[in-house]
C-alpha cells in the first residue's frame, strides 16, 4: 500500500526538502502546495495518510488550517505533523488544542523528521485498519439485524395466517389492506419507519379471530346480539396474544388488533374509544380492513361496487372513520385501485 504524505508550506525551499525526504521512506508518495488554502481542499477531498504543515503561512496559518480540517468529517484522526520555531510553545499549545498530533521544530532534522514521520504513517495504518474492522463489524451486524427482521416478519405472517385458516374474509385480504394501511400512512406524513412498521404490523389486526367458536366466526347469516358479543371479543384476544412482546411490529399488532373496530365518534367496541384518542395505526387500519372487506367476494357475501365503498367511506367519515384517514384514501385512488388489482383473491 502506498501511503499518500500531504506537504504544506509556503516557503518553496523546504516543500522540496520534505519532498525529498518523503521519498526516502518505502511505498510513500509527496503532494506539495505552496498556498494553505489550496492543500486544505485537497485534505478534505482526499485522504492522506499523512498532513506535514507550516505554523507561518499567509491566508490560513497552521493552527487555523488544523482546526478546519478536523472539522471536516472522517478528517477527525489524520495524523498532523505541524513545523514551528523552537520558541513557540504557546504556539505548540494552541496547534494541540486545534488537533495537532505531533511537532518537528526548525532548523528540521532529517533523522527526526524520518523517524517521526514514520511513526505517524504507523499510526496512519493502525487508524484505517480500526476504521476496516470496524465497518466490518458493522456490516455484520447490519447481516445479523436483517436476519432477525427476516425472522419477525415471518412470525407475522405465520401469525397472520393462524386466522386465515380459521376466517375466509382473510388471505390476499390482509395484504390488500395492509398495503392500503401504508398508503393512508404515507398520505398522513408518518415517517418512513412508520409506514413500514405499519405495513408488517397490519396484517395481524384480526389474528384475535383464532379464539372464537367456529358456530360463530363462520355463522353464514347475520349474528344475534349474543353471537355479536362473542364476536367483538376477537379484538382483546388478538391484543392478549400479541401484547407484551419485545418487538416493535408485535406491539403495534397488539395495538391493532385491540382497536380497530374502534369508531371515531366512539360508539365502537371494546374500549369506545373516540377521536384522537384511538391509536393512528388502528383508525387508518380501520378504513383499510371495511374497504377490502366491502370490496371482496366471500361464501357468505356478494362484493359491493368500488362506487358503493366509497359512497359508504365518506359518508362515514366523523362517525365510524377518521376523516383524514378517508380523505388521504380518496386521493390517493389510483394507488387503491393498483394494489387490489396486485393482490387477487385468486392468489390465495
Amino acid at each position: 500500500m502506498t501511503h499518500q504524505v500531504l506537504i504544506v508550506d509556503d516557503t518553496e525551499i523546504n516543500l522540496i526538502l520534505f519532498e525529498a525526504l518523503v521519498k526516502k521512506m518505502a511505498e510513500t508518495e509527496s503532494k506539495t502546495f505552496s498556498r494553505s488554502a489550496d492543500g486544505l481542499a485537497w485534505a478534505q477531498g482526499n485522504d492522506p495518510d499523512l498532513v506535514i504543515v507550516d505554523y507561518m503561512m499567509p491566508e490560513l496559518d497552521g493552527i487555523e488550517f488544523i482546526r478546519r480540517l478536523r472539522q471536516t468529517p472522517g478528517k477527525e484522526s489524520v495524523p498532523i505533523l505541524m513545523i514551528t520555531a523552537n520558541d513557540q510553545k504557546q504556539v505548540r499549545y494552541r496547534a494541540l488544542d486545534a488537533g495537532a498530533t505531533d511537532f518537528l521544530t526548525k532548523p528540521v532534522d532529517k533523522i527526526e523528521f524520518l523517524a517521526r514521520a514514520s511513526n505517524m504513517l504507523v499510526l496512519s495504518d493502525a487508524r484505517k485498519k480500526l476504521a476496516d474492522r470496524a465497518e466490518w463489524l458493522a456490516e455484520e451486524v447490519r447481516k445479523a439485524t436483517s436476519e432477525i427482521v427476516q425472522r419477525e416478519r415471518e412470525t407475522v405472517i405465520r401469525l397472520s395466517k393462524a386466522a386465515e385458516y380459521r376466517d375466509p374474509e382473510t388471505g390476499a385480504h390482509i395484504l390488500r389492506m395492509a398495503h392500503y394501511s401504508e398508503l393512508i400512512a404515507r398520505g398522513l406524513g408518518l415517517s418512513v419507519a412508520d409506514q413500514e412498521l405499519l405495513l408488517e404490523a397490519a396484517p395481524m389486526h384480526d389474528i384475535g379471530k383464532v379464539g372464537i367458536a367456529d358456530n360463530i366466526l363462520l355463522k353464514p347469516g347475520r349474528l344475534t346480539p349474543d353471537e355479536f358479543e362473542i364476536m367483538k371479543q376477537h379484538a382483546i384476544f388478538g391484543y392478549e396474544i400479541l401484547k407484551g412482546s419485545s418487538s416493535k411490529v408485535l406491539q403495534a399488532g397488539a395495538a391493532i388488533a385491540r382497536a380497530h373496530h374502534e369508531k371515531f365518534d366512539g360508539t365502537g367496541y371494546p374500549g369506545g374509544l373516540a377521536g384522537q384518542d384511538i391509536p393512528i395505526f388502528s383508525r387508518i387500519v380501520a378504513v383499510a380492513d371495511v374497504f377490502d372487506a366491502l370490496t371482496s367476494e366471500r361464501p357468505y357475501k356478494k362484493a359491493w361496487t368500488l362506487e358503493q365503498a366509497v359512497e359508504h367511506l365518506e359518508s362515514n367519515a366523523g362517525s365510524h372513520f377518521d376523516p383524514a384517514c378517508v380523505a388521504v384514501f380518496m386521493a390517493h385512488w389510483d394507488e387503491v385501485l393498483e394494489i387490489r388489482q396486485r393482490f387477487q383473491d385468486d392468489m390465495e
